[in-house]
């Protein structure tokens, strides 16, 4: 299938007006869908990303209340943890030496560049917070906050390849 058509019939896929899904043939790109899923086995959200993709998980420190973020992507079938952004050295953050490189933000915080990590089993468990540090996963202009769904439950983030492709 010509990569055009298949981009196009992936398109009609994100916006909701279709169901249809196409095995991926050799060589060709491979979407996933990053899955938040609760401690009973239920799908919270499933959100379609192609390979490149990025997403972010999003929370506010608990004790200063700012935005934190941890960046994934989607890279060469893995899960994998590209940077962070941390607006303060508060509690439980900082850099790690050797693990990334630390560049300013520009407005007083910092990026943690080119962590580029694996994450392992492409896959992690968190406790999700309250409403108050509002979890969250963050992916182009949109946004699902796991505090509205799975406040103080353990939630498994995973970057899924559907059994048909």
């Amino acid at each position: 299938m010509p990569a055009l058509l298949r981009y196009c019939l992936w398109c009609i896929l994100l916006a909701g007006m279709s169901s249809l899904t196409l095995p991926a043939a050799a060589g060709e790109v491979v979407p996933a869908n990053l899955e938040a899923i609760d401690q009973e086995g239920n799908i919270l959200v499933s959100i379609p990303i192609m390979p490149g993709g990025r997403w972010c998980l999003g929370w506010n420190h608990s004790v200063e209340g700012f935005e934190v973020r941890d960046c994934y992507r989607y890279r060469e079938g893995k899960m994998m943890l590209e940077r962070s952004h941390q607006p303060d050295f508060a509690a439980g953050l900082d850099h790690i030496p050797g693990r990334g490189e630390q560049v300013s933000d520009g407005r007083g915080g910092y990026w943690i560049e080119h962590i580029d990590e694996p994450v392992p089993g492409n896959r992690y468990t968190l406790r999700v917070g309250s409403s108050d540090v509002n979890h969250r996963l963050l992916w182009g202009t949109q946004q699902f906050s796991l505090s509205a769904v799975a406040a103080h439950e353990r939630v498994t983030l995973r970057l899924h390849k559907p059994d048909n492709v």
